[in-house]
Formats: C-alpha cells, sequence, structure tokens
C-alpha cells in the first residue's frame, strides 16, 4: 500500500476566469456545490429548476475549465484525537526572502499542517494547524517551524472556535439587496446595507 502523504494543492489568489464569462446558472452551481459538495445531480438541478442533463453538463464544463477543482470533506478532526487547532504566524529573515518557496514546501509535508498562506506585510507565513495537545502543538513549532535558518521569528494564535460561512447557507442571503452567494460578495462595501440589530 503506498503510504505517500497526499501533495496539497496550490491555489494562487487571482483567477482565470473573469466573472462575466460565467452565466448566473454557472455561479448558482457553483454556489450550491460550495454550500453542499454532497448534493446529488439530481438534487441539484431540482434545486436550480432545470433538468439534471442541464446540471450534469454545466459541472462537467466547470471541471474543465478549472473552476471546480476538487469538493472536501468536513471531518471531525477533534473526534479523531485533534482537538487544539492553532494560527502560526512566520515571520523570515530579510536575507532569507529566496528560501520562501523551499520553505512553504517543507511545511507543507508535516502531517499537522491543514493550510498555509503567503501574506503581504510583516508576517510572511500564516499557518494553520492541527495537534492533540498543547505540548505536541510546543513541540511542532519549537521543533519544526521555528528551526529552519530562515525563520526570524513565529508567533502562535490558540483557536477557541470558528464557523464557516457554508454552516448555514441560508444565513449567506444577503435580503436587502436580494442577492445571494458570490454575487453577494461582489457588491461594493458602501452600496451594502448595514445589517440590521436586534
Amino acid at each position: 500500500m503506498d503510504s505517500t502523504r497526499p501533495t496539497r494543492r496550490s491555489h494562487p489568489v487571482p483567477g482565470k476566469i473573469r466573472p462575466e464569462e460565467l452565466d448566473g446558472l454557472d455561479e448558482q452551481i457553483l454556489w450550491e456545490l460550495y454550500c453542499d459538495a454532497d448534493i446529488t445531480n439530481v438534487a441539484l438541478a431540482e434545486k436550480l429548476h432545470v433538468s439534471a442533463s442541464t446540471t450534469l453538463a454545466r459541472v462537467k464544463s466547470l471541471r474543465q475549465r478549472g473552476l471546480l477543482r476538487h469538493a472536501h470533506a468536513d471531518v471531525d478532526l477533534a473526534g479523531l484525537g485533534l482537538p487544539l487547532h492553532a494560527l502560526i504566524s512566520v515571520r523570515l529573515r530579510p536575507q532569507a526572502r529566496p528560501a520562501i518557496t523551499s520553505y512553504a514546501r517543507t511545511v507543507s509535508e508535516l502531517p499537522n499542517v491543514l493550510e498555509i498562506f503567503f501574506l503581504a506585510g510583516q508576517t510572511d507565513f500564516l499557518i494553520h494547524v492541527v495537534t492533540t495537545s498543547p505540548e505536541q502543538l510546543r513541540d511542532l513549532v519549537a521543533s519544526r517551524l521555528s528551526t529552519d535558518p530562515a525563520v526570524a521569528s513565529t508567533e502562535t494564535h490558540l483557536v477557541f472556535d470558528w464557523h464557516r460561512d457554508t454552516d448555514d447557507p441560508e444565513a449567506r442571503t444577503t435580503e436587502p439587496l436580494g442577492l445571494s452567494g458570490f454575487e453577494a460578495m461582489r457588491v461594493p462595501m458602501p452600496d451594502r446595507p448595514h445589517a440590521s440589530r436586534t
């Protein structure tokens, strides 16, 4: 059995497809899959009031165009004995800038690392890790993340809780604008009504 750890996919921020190259149905399909990757093609078609053959063809096209890359499983890591999440800020030494790529590659191979963000500003990387305990987290930072000669400093931020935007898809509907999903995200901030307070 091949025990090689799957390689993390790199997702640059700028997209190759412009929003105007997608029609409304494309965006609706992507939003529904973003909120629930397990939805069946039949259920997707029924929800969008189109034929199943239409959604099947659209999904295939979106995959071929690189807009629909892959689905993610939402795993209960705490149930697997990994309850402690942390975000590690890493700043590299000024003379070590050429080592950015190699450091990111090395860190991505660590089993406890879930995500790596390459940032602008004083912090070079923000690394999302999960561990069994504070002790394992301490050892991970002390013996793996901060020992590279390219590293100037690290700062550890414990995550007490977080909320995903897809946990409650209905909450993402912007009622005053009559929009939802990605369309609402693109509305300029000055044009957005303030959230009502109760």
